[in-house]
């Protein structure tokens, strides 16, 4: 990446996270970016501080200078994460494969499984797209659901947590 490219991530993170947008795709030919920020109630600057880290093990020297200015961003958000309260011991339901996630059986209907729901083991939670194919996603522990860790109509990939659940 260039200088410049370093400068304009860097106000396009600024930006998204003053109008709080919970995730970016970009894609411009071999160059492809991917940003997703956690909710408030998590520790959202962590994943920034993942971004600054990688932007200055970049091996450009001219981009040097530039990465410098991020340290403030890492600073802060190591300073932020010890604040975040520890999360509570969840089962995460992964993505057993690459597709594009819908938490409905159709576009309108009510989502399989929302925040708060109770869910056994077998239960189906999402449908996965590969390939023009709806693949059903089943829940592989029973419990409540807290949290949908991606969105309607995401790409996910093949691990990727779909859902954490509080197992009794």
């Amino acid at each position: 990446m260039k200088p410049q490219d370093i400068q304009d991530l860097r106000e396009l993170i600024e930006f998204l996270k003053q109008y709080q947008v919970a995730e970016f795709d970009l894609d411009r030919g071999d160059l492809k970016i991917r940003l997703k920020f956690n909710q408030p109630e998590t520790a959202a600057p962590a994943g920034l501080s993942d971004l600054a880290r990688l932007l200055a093990s970049a091996p450009q020297p001219a981009a040097h200078a530039a990465v410098h200015h991020a340290a403030p961003v890492t600073a802060a958000s190591a300073a932020s994460a010890p604040a975040a309260a520890p999360e509570e011991a969840l089962h995460v339901v992964k993505s057993p494969i690459v597709g594009t996630f819908y938490g409905s059986p159709s576009p309108g209907a009510a989502p399989f499984v929302s925040p708060g729901d109770r869910v056994e083991k077998g239960q189906v939670i999402c449908i996965v797209e590969a390939m023009k194919l709806m693949n059903e996603i089943e829940a592989d522990a029973s419990g409540e659901v807290v949290k949908c860790l991606v969105s309607n109509g995401q790409p996910i990939e093949f691990g990727q947590p779909l859902f954490s659940i509080r197992q009794n």
